[in-house]
C-alpha cells in the first residue's frame, strides 16, 4: 500500500545513478578520469539535492533520486540530506525508466511527477519553481525544459502518458521535439522552460566552469543554481585535470547570491 500525500505536491524525481568509476559521467571521460567522473557525479547529485531543497522552500516540491543500480540506496542515502526521498528505478530502457519514476512517484500521492537529470548541477532553482507553478494549474499539462543538445533536462505531467516516451531516440538530438510531436498527438498542452545544458562533454565543462568561477550564466536572463559541491570538487583537483585556462584559484571563486 502506498501511503497518501495529505496536500499538494510537485514531486521531481532525479535519473541518478551511484558513482562507480567507469560507469558513471563516462562521457567526460576524457578529459576527466574515471575516478574524477565517478567524483563528479557524487557531487553533481550533491549538488541537485541542495537545489531540490532550495526550490522547496518556495513551492510545494517533494525531491526525490530515482536511482540505479538495485541494491545502491546506501550509495544516496550516505551522501543525501534525509529529506531527498529514494525510489528504485532500474530497466533496460531509458524511456522505461522515466515513465516508470512518473508512475510511482504519482502512485505515492503526489499531484504532478516531474523527471530530471543529473548532469545539470547548475540548473537555475528558478525553472523547478516555475515548474511547480505551472503543474499546479487547473487542467491535464505537462512542462518540458529542452536542453542545448536536442535532448531535455526536465519533463513534469500530471498524469502518466505513455506515448510521451514511445518512438523516442533516445541520447540523440530529437529526443526533445519527438516528445512534443507526441504531446501533440494526444492533445497534452506543454509550457516550455528556457533552455539549459548537461555536462556531458570538455566544452560544457569550461561552461560549468566559467558559470561557478566567473559568473558567466549560461542563460543571462537566469541565476544558476550555487553548485558549491561541484566548485570544490574543481578546486580540489586543479589545473591538471583540465585544460590550463579553466580551473581559477579558490581565491578568484565568484559566489552567486546566497552563498557566502
Amino acid at each position: 500500500m502506498t501511503e497518501r500525500i495529505p496536500d499538494w505536491r510537485c514531486a521531481i524525481a532525479v535519473m541518478a545513478k551511484a558513482s562507480a568509476p567507469g560507469r558513471t559521467k563516462t562521457r567526460l571521460v576524457p578529459p576527466l578520469t574515471p575516478d574524477q567522473a565517478a567524483a563528479f557525479n557524487t557531487a553533481f547529485l550533491q549538488d541537485i539535492a541542495a537545489n531540490l531543497l532550495a526550490a522547496a522552500r518556495e513551492a510545494p516540491i517533494a525531491g526525490y533520486m530515482a536511482y540505479g543500480p538495485p541494491g545502491s540506496a546506501g550509495f544516496f542515502r550516505r551522501r543525501l540530506p534525509a529529506d531527498i526521498g529514494l525510489l528504485e528505478v532500474w530497466l533496460p530502457n531509458f524511456g522505461d525508466c522515466l515513465y516508470q519514476a512518473i508512475r510511482d512517484l504519482l502512485a505515492r500521492g503526489h499531484d504532478a511527477a516531474v523527471v530530471l537529470n543529473a548532469d545539470s548541477p547548475t540548473l537555475p532553482t528558478a525553472l523547478l519553481v516555475e515548474t511547480a507553478d505551472w503543474l499546479a494549474r487547473p487542467g491535464d499539462r505537462a512542462v518540458l525544459g529542452p536542453a542545448a543538445d536536442g535532448g531535455y533536462y526536465l519533463l513534469g505531467l500530471k498524469a502518466p502518458h505513455r506515448r510521451l516516451f514511445d518512438d523516442i531516440d533516445w541520447s540523440t538530438e530529437r529526443v526533445a521535439g519527438q516528445t512534443l510531436a507526441r504531446a501533440r498527438e494526444i492533445g497534452l498542452d506543454v509550457h516550455i522552460l528556457p533552455a539549459w545544458y548537461d555536462v556531458d562533454d570538455q566544452a560544457a565543462l569550461r561552461q560549468l566552469h566559467d558559470e561557478l568561477f566567473a559568473g558567466a550564466s549560461f542563460d543571462p536572463d537566469l541565476e544558476p543554481h550555487d553548485a558549491v559541491h561541484t566548485a570544490d570538487l574543481m578546486m580540489a583537483l586543479g589545473q591538471a585535470a583540465f585544460a590550463p585556462h579553466m580551473i581559477a584559484p579558490a581565491a578568484e571563486r565568484i559566489p552567486s547570491a546566497g552563498h557566502v
